[in-house]
């Protein structure tokens, strides 16, 4: 656990640095995708989906192809935008309703993305090939890391 805190300390320091050369949203966005994708062990697909006229469609992100839209109120990247917060999902395979873009897919957890003004624009979504890879301590460092894209 400390060891995976330590990786969050260290890629939110390089994340700080970095977002400082560009203001513009879908560039942050990538390269939170990038720095997570290849630093964090079991995370085999980064991404955003960002709401746009009530759909939900792929963003920036990194790994296998993924799904382009996501079928309204299905799946976790939706239950994360319904309820508000962040959702982990240890067993994709329990959760009903979810949506299989891969296979591979054990583990899930979503973070909402919201703009200045506190409204829901999309959400982070990451997953593992890993049953039960996503804890406390990955929910409140991304949470931190999604913060950055407003900075």
């Amino acid at each position: 656990m400390e060891k995976k805190l330590g990786r969050y300390i260290r890629i939110q320091t390089q994340l700080r640095e970095l977002l400082q050369k560009s203001d513009d949203l879908i560039s942050r966005m990538a390269t939170i995708n990038s720095i997570l994708y290849h630093k964090m062990d079991g995370f085999f697909w980064v991404g955003f989906y960002l709401l746009k006229a009530g759909k939900l469609l792929v963003g920036p992100y990194q790994g296998p192809v993924a799904c382009l839209e996501l079928p309204k109120n299905q799946g976790v990247c939706w239950e994360g935008i319904n309820l508000g917060k962040s959702v982990v999902v240890p067993d994709v395979h329990e959760f009903p309703g979810h949506i299989a873009c891969d296979s591979r897919s054990q583990s899930e957890i979503v973070i909402p993305v919201r703009d200045h003004n506190g409204k829901i624009i999309g959400v982070l979504d990451i997953d593992s090939k890993l049953k039960n890879n996503f804890d406390n301590t990955d929910t409140e460092q991304l949470e931190n890391l999604v913060a950055l894209l407003l900075e």
